[in-house]
């Protein structure tokens, strides 16, 4: 393979053990604040899943990542390479101040801006392009509002038991976190698959959009990887800064965005988990109370969602400049 390919795989593995590494901490933080399990083995469990999820819920999204936004006869490698770099640092920054900011966001924000520098708007798929965003703006919504309503249907189930049933909970924790973990694999790892596919067809390598085997492979195990390691700052924002979350409402946060993740793999929509996690522990407590909430806490990552796209478009435009100027 040419250096160009090389870098591309080796940047977009990095971006998904990245992704791994900030998406972890919406998975476990509410299992962990809720101290129905240990970080060190929340975070090992939640790692097996990721990686089995493309095996078993499929990888559609990469097919939505892949071809949906542009063609890759209307690109270079170039504007894959920016793409990715642009999302790989943003990544490095948000983690670096513990915001639970979205990869999808800033992958879709990189391959806009180099895109439109590098070869055109015209370039753009409109149409999936739309599919995209809808999904990535859509999701958090309902999943605030599934999460506010499934704590309302549990609290009231659960009238009249005992505290005891708090230690049943803590149990059914361990279901709710290993089909979110599946879920998330399924959806974000595909993202990797994608754009490395994408890659290969760019360079001639392959001749049409059919992930390979290997491709599947690693990106499914560099997810797991950094959700392995885990960002310790980014559980502690998710995990405690929105109110103190108990057994109940970690149960029925996991379960929430279960659904909404679970429901956009199968359909092939990219969904930013980081924001859904968030959005359903907002949903669960607000459905509590509205004053349990955090809201400032709550109005700072959401700042930092909606500057995503943007600020990733703008550092891949200057990023395939760059290249354009000492790679040509």
């Amino acid at each position: 393979m040419s250096l160009l390919i090389i870098a591309v795989i080796i940047l977009a593995l990095v971006y998904a053990f990245m992704n791994g590494l900030n998406d972890s901490s919406g998975i476990v933080a509410t299992m962990i604040s809720s101290r129905a399990m240990a970080p060190r083995t929340a975070l090992a469990m939640t790692a097996v899943a990721e990686f089995t999820g493309p095996f078993i819920f499929g990888i559609a999204v990469a097919r939505t990542i892949g071809k949906g936004v542009v063609s890759a006869d209307a690109i270079n490698t170039h504007v894959i390479l920016a793409a990715m770099l642009s999302a790989v640092s943003w990544n490095i920054f948000t983690s670096s101040l513990g915001l639970p900011s979205s990869s999808s966001h800033a992958l879709i924000g990189g391959l806009i801006g180099a895109v439109g520098v590098g070869v055109g708007w015209q370039a753009i798929q409109v149409p999936g392009l739309e599919k995209i965003l809808i999904f990535l703006f859509a999701s958090p919504i309902i999943g605030f509002g599934i999460g506010f309503i499934i704590q309302k249907i549990v609290v009231k189930l659960c009238q009249g038991a005992s505290p005891r049933i708090n230690q049943t909970f803590k149990r059914l924790q361990v279901f709710t976190v290993i089909v979110l973990g599946l879920s998330h694999g399924s959806n974000d790892a595909p993202k990797t698959m994608g754009m490395i596919t994408l890659a290969l067809i760019t360079e001639k390598y392959l001749n049409a959009f059919v992930v390979p085997v290997w491709v599947i492979l690693i990106a499914a195990l560099a997810i797991a990887a950094g959700t392995a390691v885990g960002g310790q700052k980014l559980i502690r924002t998710v995990g405690r800064k929105f109110y103190k979350i108990e057994p109940l409402d970690a149960f029925c946060a996991q379960l929430s965005s279960a659904v909404v993740v679970l429901t956009a793999s199968l359909t092939g929509g990219p969904v930013s988990t980081s924001h859904v996690n968030s959005s359903t522990i907002m949903g669960v407590g607000a459905a509590e109370r509205p004053n349990k909430v955090r809201w400032k806490i709550a109005q700072d990552i959401v700042t930092a969602w909606f500057l995503t796209i943007p600020a990733a478009a703008l550092l891949a435009a200057m990023i395939y400049m760059l290249l354009n100027t000492f790679m040509k």
